[in-house]
């Protein structure tokens, strides 16, 4: 499973079942595409394997800064102006940068999260009923960010308005 959450509730935004062979980048799309469909972008944090043009243009594009770290061999390219310009950024302000992308850990810990309320194996055989309790889980790991949010953060949910 490939998923986005919040930093501050960990709460899943959007998440991505696929195979074990699934590569990280080709999801990025998609969750921040579904991410961007309920809620507010405003920094995005990805490790290297999301490393790209097409990534940090998409994120770019939702009006929110991508903490992406570059690989090793990135250099500035001339026939990219934007490329280019967060590669300078990152280049000469990498400990700032660095204290923002270090952001990223957090879906470790919603992982580690989810696995430790609710186990880190799938019980059900068919490849669609893990689907379906895969996503359960991370149903139940929102309500239950919600509800610490709630209490912790003060955060009043409005579910619904009133006729």
């Amino acid at each position: 499973m490939h998923l986005m959450c919040g930093v501050n509730t960990n709460v899943v935004t959007s998440c991505i079942i696929t195979d074990k062979d699934a590569g990280d980048s080709p999801q990025f799309n998609g969750l921040v595409n579904m991410t961007a469909e309920n809620f507010v972008l405003n920094e995005v944090s990805a490790d290297k394997a999301y490393s790209s043009r097409a990534n940090l243009k998409l994120v770019a594009s939702k009006a929110a800064t991508p903490y992406i770290d570059f690989k090793e061999n990135s250099k500035p390219n001339a026939k990219d102006a934007q490329w280019t310009r967060f590669y300078h950024f990152y280049a000469y302000n990498k400990e700032w940068f660095k204290a923002h992308y270090h952001k990223r850990s957090n879906v470790e810990t919603t992982f580690s999260m989810i696995k430790g309320k609710f186990g880190g194996s799938l019980k059900s055989k068919t490849y669609q009923a893990q689907q379906n309790e895969l996503l359960c889980k991370i149903l139940c790991h929102n309500i239950c960010c919600l509800i610490q949010s709630i209490y912790e953060l003060g955060v009043e949910p409005n579910f619904w308005e009133a006729p």
